[in-house]
């Protein structure tokens, strides 16, 4: 079974960037038709989606944030990163990682504050 561990700085000042990484493991990031994404749930609403990498390296993006938004991976670490910019307190929030399987990671917590 695939399980997925998010890993990053849990505190990040307004203007930096945001780097956080899935480790896989039960899995690899090149099986065939798999896919890896970004979700983050924001204080007090829904799960936003915020980016895919699939099985052959193809990127995906939220229209709302690909401007900031980066997506990649390192497939001799079987792990995948985000990449978010110029970060608000707004996006203060958990985030997750998840496999189109139905794996989840158990989601790790980022404040942007000063």
């Amino acid at each position: 079974q695939v399980q997925l561990l998010e890993s990053g700085p849990g505190l990040v000042k307004p203007s930096q960037t945001l780097s956080l990484t899935c480790t896989v493991s039960g899995g690899s990031l090149t099986t065939n038709r798999h896919f890896w994404r970004w979700i983050r749930q924001a204080p007090g609403k829904g799960l936003e989606w915020m980016a895919t990498i699939g099985y052959d390296g193809t990127t995906y993006y939220s229209l709302s944030h690909k401007s900031r938004t980066s997506i990649s991976r390192d497939t001799s670490k079987n792990q995948f990163t985000l990449g978010l910019n110029s970060v608000t307190p707004e996006d203060t929030g958990v985030y997750y990682c998840a496999h189109n399987g139905g794996s989840w990671g158990q989601g790790t917590q980022v404040t942007v504050s000063s």
